[in-house]
This record gives structure tokens, C-alpha cells and sequence, in this order.
């Protein structure tokens, strides 16, 4: 008899592979029913990742969504999944062991069924907790491996991790081929490792089709024993996404397997819903990039939901790069020239830092790292010059150990900058604070929310879930629409004007006054130049003090608020961009002296 592979569609990561945000509660409402008559799928990935975050930067309540969205697939018996970070649960920083423990209560009541968790070092220590908590708190347990290629990520290496998790008692294995580079017999023989030592533990993939390995991988993970393949449906699939679910659907018949059939009416509706969300606003936030395959993929290992976000930190270097080459007498260099220089220099940095997995977070410190390198290798000065302090947090093993050992380079780099490496568990660095957070909602007099869900989006998300009960989220949102409508030539509408700084000349600054140093954005994003949850924000006075490692504004990204400190002490002398502005990874932003 043939053996059924079942199929669940990756809803929530469609949209954030491709763009920025996910459609709001009402439209995933209105294509839930239509989802549910395609009548092949088995699951649904309904939330977590930036999901909850997403809703809060709309300035829409997140549990209500994970409430409304869940219910028609609970109904019908369809599960849905969520999938959390681990030690970072649904953010991209460490969470409190008492707020991880929380979440899982509240997805569990708000009806998730499955927790996805994830470690982007495959530290085992920082998924124990995830598994307890998510047994407990009433949810099927998922451990994801993070899929890479390297020397060290061997069939050996990651059957370790799963002998761990499975002690702890984990339900599921997820191969989390985020950047879709594993390669696909490598994929066969690590399935068939864990359905021989472990029969009853349900193997499910998930790869995307960046680099073009993921239609392989999906034929020989069946082969070896999957039980459920991840799978999205046009107009987001292929590209930087995933495959088809009608392509996949059909190359698992013809392998022999049994598969549900699909219901070509509601996959066409599903398919006009999904594009109608694009053309109401969605689309204006998705990069037409996402929709590319690249072999050059391949080499760098880059997930391909980054290629949006690294184009625009490339775009926002490209003219500076090519000021200082100019200075030098060198020749000037091309995006595209600038990109595979990007894509070479990750593969450098990456091994050298211990070959942690490109997923998120990580993905982005090896990519942020490689960037700064890159400038300054341009610039005729020296690699490792610019490392953050979350990659730091990374190299010396405050996240989890890495999977391989440091370049002694990096080691030597840390003994002079005095910093200690940690060796403890993770989890213990971060103390417990959700007393804090109850007496937060206490001061504001806030309802703690069905199942407390509303206390555990405040201590989840504490600047957003702010944003969005102040009104401050919704308004900015707003303008964030309208300014990438008109970008679009979309008609104009009305919302509330921000005050603006009038744009300084950086190069009379400079000359005026020549011991300015610049002020320079970290991340790419909108500028908010005075965080206050309760006033609007405005935009600093000159003669205003600075210090150094006191963030003086906050850059609004996709996944989250940036705090964008002072890397030196001093007065503002000018300011080079206005609030509300879109600015890009090291732009400048105001000059100090």
C-alpha cells in the first residue's frame, strides 16, 4: 500500500519571506474557509516567527489575529503550527525563561496546536526548554533543525541534537532548510538516520527554493520517510519562497506516494485572495528580487528572505564605497559587483565565526559582519574592525556554543578588546520578569487579557505592544503606506504630517566643522528620533548632549525597534535626517562634536 505524504502550507512564511508584513485578521479570515476547501492540507504554519510582532506594528492586537485565524482549521481538524526561536522564543533577542513559559499557554489556548522550535546555533540547552514548556503548556512539540552545509554539519552532527531532543521529549523533527542549501541526498540519508533510530517520531521538511535544491530535497526526504512536506502556493512560491504545492503535489504521485487531490476552484480563489492582499498594500513592502532564484546562493548560504534587506544595506553603501575607491584612485564598482563581493566575503566570515547556521538571528550578524569587512577592506584598512555587540554576544557564546571552532584571529581580537568568553547555560543570563511586566499593566491600569495573553505581548514585545496601545504604531504605519504608495504613484491620502528638519549639506558640515563625527544608522529602516510613548516624537535640538552608549534615536525595522547609540560622547552640531524618514544601513544621520 502506498505510504501518504501530507502537505502543510506555510501561510505566514510566505508573506515574510517575500516582504514585509502579513496580511491583517480580516483577510486572513476571509481566505481560511477558502484554504480549508483546497481540502490538501494536513496543516497550516498559522503564526509565530515576526508574526505577532508584524500584527503589533499595524497597530493591530496580535492575539486577536492568532485567535480568529487558528479557529476555522481547529474546526475542521486541521492543525495549525507556529514556529519560536528558542531561546529567543518570538523576538530576535533572549526571552526570559518565565515569559518562554507563558507564550506556550497562551498559543496553546489561542489554538495553536504545534510549536516549531528552533535554535540558530542547534545549542540542544536552548531547545530543552522549549520542549518542556511546550508539553506542558498543552501544544505537540517540533524541534527544527537548522539546515546548513559545511564541513561540520555531518548526518553525525545533527543525529547528536536529535538524540537530545528526543530525551526531552520532543514529538517531531523538523529539517529547517532555511536558506535551501542542504543538499538533497545529504537530506535523504540524515531522514532515514532519524526514522531508523526513531520510527514513531513524525519528520517533516521545510526548504526554500532560492538556489534551486528544494524539489530534490522534498523527492528524497520522501523517499527516506517524511511524513509532511512544507509547501506555499502561487502568487508566493518559487523564488526566495517555496514550492508549489500543485508541482510538489505532482511529483509526489508519480514517485508512488498517496496525496491528497486539490481543489482547483479554491486554490484559484485562494490564489486571487493572496494577489488581491498585494495589490490593496501588501505588495508595496514585497521586493521583486524574492521572486528570483540564484545559484550564487549556493556558495554564501544566505536564506533567501535576507536578499531584500542586504540589497537595500548594499544600496545604501554603494555611493560611499564608491566615494572612497574614487579618493583612492581605484576603480568603482557596480551593485552587481558589490553583491558577489558581499557573497564572498560571507563565505570568508563564516567559517572563521564558527560556521553558525544562517538562520535568523545569526544569519544577519555573519551578513552584517561581512558588510562592515567589506567597507573596510575597501577603504585599505583591515577586516574584524567593526563587530556589533550582538555578534559579539554570538562569538563568545552568550547565545549558545557554536557549532565550530573560532579563527584564532577572532579569539586574539577578543583578548584584546578584554572580553571574556561565557561557557554557562544561555538561559541562566537572563532572569525571570514577568512580575515586572504585571506591575507594568497594574501602573497603566491594563486588563492582563484572556489567558494572559495580553501580559505576554507587553513582556514579549514591550517597545511594540507600547507603539501599539499609545496609537503610535497605527499612525506610523500609516505613513509608512502612504509614503510607499506615492512611491508607487498610488493616489495621495491624507494622514498626520510630520514636523521635519530641513536636510543639511553633510559636506559643509564637515568643512565647518572638521572634528564632527557622524552619527550613523546601524540598520536600515524608518527613523524615530525621540522614543516617547506618550508624546510625539520630534527631532533633537542642536547644542543637544550626547553619550556614548546612550541610544540617541531608534530606527523602526522589519522585525523590531533598533536603538541607535551614541558611539562617542558630545553635541549635536546638525541633523542629516528627519524623523520619519526611510534611511538606510550607515547613513548618516546627525553629526556630533
Amino acid at each position: 500500500m502506498a505510504r501518504e505524504i501530507k502537505f502543510s502550507l506555510v501561510y505566514r512564511d510566505m508573506w515574510q519571506s517575500s516582504g514585509k508584513y502579513v496580511p491583517m485578521v480580516h483577510q486572513l479570515k476571509q481566505i481560511a474557509p477558502v484554504i480549508i476547501d483546497m481540502g490538501c492540507f494536513d496543516r497550516v504554519e498559522t503564526n509565530g516567527g515576526a508574526f505577532e510582532q508584524v500584527n503589533l506594528l499595524f497597530g493591530e492586537n496580535p492575539n486577536r489575529a492568532v485567535r480568529e485565524w487558528t479557529a476555522p482549521f481547529n474546526k475542521v481538524g486541521i492543525q495549525t503550527h507556529m514556529l519560536e526561536r528558542g531561546l529567543n522564543a518570538l523576538r530576535m533577542n533572549p526571552v526570559p525563561a518565565d515569559v518562554r513559559e507563558l507564550m506556550y499557554k497562551v498559543k496553546a489556548k489561542q489554538g495553536t496546536n504545534i510549536s516549531r522550535s528552533f535554535c540558530g546555533l542547534n545549542d540542544h540547552r536552548n531547545l530543552k526548554l522549549s520542549v518542556e514548556y511546550a508539553k506542558k503548556g498543552g501544544m505537540i512539540s517540533q524541534v527544527a533543525l537548522s539546515i546548513t552545509y559545511s564541513p561540520i554539519h555531518t548526518v553525525e552532527y545533527y543525529m547528536d541534537i536529535v538524540d537530545k531532543v528526543v530525551s526531552y521529549g520532543c514529538d517531531e523533527i523538523c529539517l529547517k532548510d532555511m536558506a535551501g542549501v542542504g543538499r538533497p541526498a545529504f537530506l535523504g540519508r540524515l531522514t532515514k538516520a532519524i526514522k531508523d533510530k526513531y520510527p514513531h517520531i513524525i519528520v517533516q521538511y521545510h526548504g526554500h527554493t532560492g538556489p534551486g535544491f528544494s524539489p530534490a530535497s522534498m523527492l528524497e526526504v520522501a523517499r527516506a520517510g517524511a511524513d509532511y512536506l512544507d509547501v506555499a502556493m502561487e502568487p508566493l512560491s518559487w523564488g526566495k519562497i517555496h514550492p508549489d504545492v500543485i508541482t510538489i503535489r505532482e511529483m509526489m504521485r508519480d514517485a508512488g506516494f498517496k496525496v491528497k487531490d486539490i481543489n482547483m476552484d479554491a486554490y484559484m480563489e485562494a490564489r486571487r485572495l493572496t494577489q488581491s492582499f498585494m495589490d490593496d498594500y501588501l505588495g508595496y513592502f514585497i521586493d521583486p528580487g524574492n521572486y528570483q532564484m540564484s545559484s550564487l546562493l549556493v556558495g554564501c548560504g544566505l536564506p533567501g528572505g535576507m536578499m531584500g534587506s542586504m540589497m537595500a544595506d548594499l544600496k545604501g553603501f554603494h555611493g560611499a564605497i564608491n566615494m572612497s575607491l574614487r579618493n583612492q584612485g581605484k576603480k568603482e564598482v557596480t551593485i552587481n559587483e558589490l553583491v558577489v563581493m558581499l557573497f564572498q566575503e560571507v563565505e570568508y566570515v563564516w567559517p572563521r565565526l564558527g560556521y553558525p547556521p544562517l538562520v535568523t538571528p545569526f544569519s544577519q550578524y555573519v551578513k552584517n559582519t561581512a558588510l562592515m569587512n567589506l567597507m573596510s577592506t575597501l577603504k585599505g584598512e583591515p577586516r574584524w574592525t567593526t563587530i556589533d555587540k550582538d555578534t559579539w554576544n554570538m562569538i563568545l557564546g552568550k547565545t549558545g556554543t557554536l557549532p565550530g571552532p573560532l579563527a584564532p584571529e577572532i579569539i586574539q581580537l577578543a583578548k584584546d578588546k578584554g572580553l571574556e568568553f561565557y561557557t554557562g547555560n544561555p538561559q541562566d543570563a537572563f532572569p525571570n520578569e514577568l512580575d515586572k511586566y504585571r506591575a507594568m499593566m497594574k501602573e497603566h491600569n491594563w486588563d492582563l487579557g484572556e489567558d494572559e495573553e495580553e501580559l505576554f505581548e507587553l513582556a514579549m514585545h514591550e517597545r511594540q505592544y507600547l507603539d501599539y496601545k499609545s496609537g503610535v504604531a497605527k499612525n506610523r504605519f500609516n505613513q509608512e503606506l502612504e509614503a510607499a504608495k506615492e512611491k508607487a504613484g498610488a493616489p495621495k491620502v491624507v494622514v498626520r504630517p510630520v514636523v521635519e528638519m530641513p536636510k543639511i549639506d553633510v559636506e559643509k558640515i564637515t568643512g565647518r566643522y572638521p572634528d564632527a563625527k557622524p552619527l550613523q544608522s546601524t540598520v536600515s529602516g524608518q527613523l524615530i528620533w525621540q522614543y516617547d510613548v506618550v508624546e510625539s516624537s520630534k527631532s533633537p535640538n542642536i547644542g543637544d548632549k550626547v553619550k556614548e552608549g546612550i541610544p540617541v534615536c531608534f530606527v523602526q525595522t522589519f522585525y523590531g525597534i533598533e536603538p541607535i547609540q551614541a558611539p562617542y560622547s558630545g553635541k549635536i552640531i546638525a541633523v542629516c535626517a528627519n524623523h520619519g524618514d526611510k534611511v538606510t544601513k550607515g547613513e548618516i544621520l546627525a553629526f556630533v562634536e
